[in-house]
């Protein structure tokens, strides 16, 4: 819900709400939160609350130890999942230091700035994300294991398909959280799901795809059940990607999209290290549709970059390399960055690899570009980027290329 200030006072107070959860992710994307009673969130609202951010990845150590968090009331939502008494919110919150400066590695920050930097040249993005997630049965103690919850196939229904009902249950709650679902369906490997969501703005697309992955873990483990999101949780099944959609909005949006693609394409070698930021993330790429080569293509799901037919006769690009162990924020970041780019320099598309790149012979292959091929591979290009060091504070790229 977008509320202001004196709109969300209101409504802890007529919906009888006890608790608020004031969230941010840590620079790897990794959600945390602290949780104030309804008394002190007007307090919090005008002055901030202070955190001990040395515990917090990417946050520096005990020389600015000290960070505030400002919750913005517009993403106030509630959590279904919690007791009808001592109701339960949300909030996403800013980062400053003592004295309100902002925070560098507030990635949620980080993001908006990249918005602002589009809006000041009349170009604005829609962002929605496709991720996909293993169910995974749990133990007597509730651990995890590596059993799939079924054996179903792609899109196969019950009783072959037994998350079903899990799938249902997130759909209605993210529906209830403002989120709105468009599909859902089994996917290719055993116990694996997808459900896709629709396309926002993309400091909302951001939070949304947070609040995504909690939802999910959060309805799995009230079934207990443990939701995987990791690229590759199961050697020789497919692994879990986060497709990205990303279209440009405004008068000269058609004009402009294939020189943004371009731009995708010409940077990602730099960038990957921002979608795939582990090891696990290289034994996925180049495996099953997941892609390989720096091509595009209007068919070929193998490709990086597809082009799917229109939808209500608008054209969006989905990037299909990262995965959901990414930070959303300094994805979408990058993202808009690499499309500015590619913009700016009136970057041109070159040909659509509406092929099998794999089943070429070897001289044709070297017409395309190759996605690092390990971690260290991907750091490597990050660290000695100069795209990367005009997009990205030191700092960042740190904590993404030193173990």
């Amino acid at each position: 819900m977008d509320l202001t200030t004196n709109e969300v006072m209101q409504y802890i107070e007529e919906e009888d709400i006890k608790f608020i959860r004031l969230a941010f992710c840590d620079v790897t994307g990794v959600q945390k939160n602290i949780s104030v009673m309804s008394g002190d969130l007007e307090r919090v609202l005008q002055h901030g609350l202070p955190i001990n951010a040395s515990y917090i990845k990417g946050f520096g150590k005990e020389a600015y130890s000290d960070l505030f968090l400002h919750p913005d009331p517009s993403t106030t939502t509630l959590l279904p999942w919690r007791p009808e008494n001592g109701r339960v919110v949300r909030m996403f919150c800013d980062i400053t230091f003592q004295d309100g400066k902002p925070f560098p590695n507030d990635t949620r920050r980080i993001l908006q700035n990249s918005i602002a930097k589009a809006q000041e040249k009349g170009i604005s993005f829609k962002i929605g994300s496709r991720m996909e997630f293993y169910l995974f049965k749990t133990d007597d103690e509730g651990n995890p294991t590596q059993i799939p919850l079924d054996n179903a196939g792609y899109m196969d229904i019950a009783p072959q398909d037994k998350g079903e009902n899990i799938r249902r249950e997130i759909c209605l709650t993210l529906e209830r959280m403002g989120i709105v679902p468009v599909n859902s369906h089994h996917e290719a490997g055993p116990g694996q799901n997808e459900i896709d969501f629709t396309s926002s703005d993309p400091l909302t697309a951001a939070d949304q795809a947070s609040t995504f992955m909690m939802v999910v873990k959060t309805i799995a483990a009230k079934n207990g059940l443990y939701a995987e999101f990791s690229p590759k949780p199961l050697s020789g099944r497919p692994g879990n990607g986060y497709h990205i959609n990303f279209r440009l909005e405004g008068d000269k949006a058609q004009e402009l999209i294939p020189s943004a693609i371009a731009g995708v394409l010409d940077n990602i070698k730099d960038t990957t290290v921002f979608f795939n930021p582990t090891e696990e993330s290289y034994r996925r790429l180049g495996e099953d549709s997941s892609p390989r080569y720096i091509s595009w293509s209007s068919e070929n799901r193998g490709q990086l970059i597809r082009i799917p037919p229109a939808e209500g006769g608008r054209h969006y690009a989905q990037l299909r390399s990262p995965d959901a162990g990414c930070n959303p924020y300094l994805a979408y970041s990058a993202l808009i960055e690499m499309a500015l780019d590619g913009i700016e320099r009136k970057l041109e598309l070159g040909e659509a690899a509406d092929l099998d790149v794999d089943l070429l012979g070897d001289d044709d292959k070297m017409r395309f570009s190759l996605l690092p091929a390990s971690l260290g591979e991907a750091r490597l290009a990050a660290g000695k980027s100069s795209f990367v060091k005009k997009i990205f504070d030191q700092s960042i790229i740190d904590c993404y290329c030193k173990d």
